[in-house]
């Protein structure tokens, strides 16, 4: 079985910095894409961005060029790096992977979601 375990969530004034860790663990063969959506009280979880196995990169529009997306391949690791924050930014960020377990088997992976607070 494959597991995701988030950390960095927390309290941060606008304008302030996050950075948010993602660790795959279990019996894994590859880690294919991985990404980090966020879901706000009331609203719809959304995609923030997105990452390959070979580093491509994609973002919502409300997070370019403030958002940066990053792994570690050798340790199953996904981050994100939250700089400008702002109070819209708030919500549960989860964290996603697309697995191969040792099995063969494909599966896509949810982490249990940390929760950032932008306050003004």
């Amino acid at each position: 079985q494959v597991q995701l375990v988030e950390s960095g969530g927390g309290l941060v004034q606008a304008g302030g910095s996050l950075r948010l860790s993602c660790a795959a663990s279990g019996s894994i063969y590859s880690v294919n894409a991985m990404g980090w959506y966020r879901q706000a009280p009331g609203k719809q979880r959304e995609l923030v961005a997105v990452i390959s196995s070979g580093g491509g990169t994609n973002y919502a529009d409300s997070v370019k060029g403030r958002f940066t997306i990053s792994r570690d391949n050798a340790k199953n690791t996904e981050y994100l790096q939250m700089n400008s924050l702002k109070p819209e930014d708030t919500a549960v960020y989860y964290c996603n992977a697309h697995v191969v377990e040792n099995s063969g088997r494909f599966r896509e992976v949810w982490g249990q979601g940390t929760l950032v607070t932008v306050s003004t």
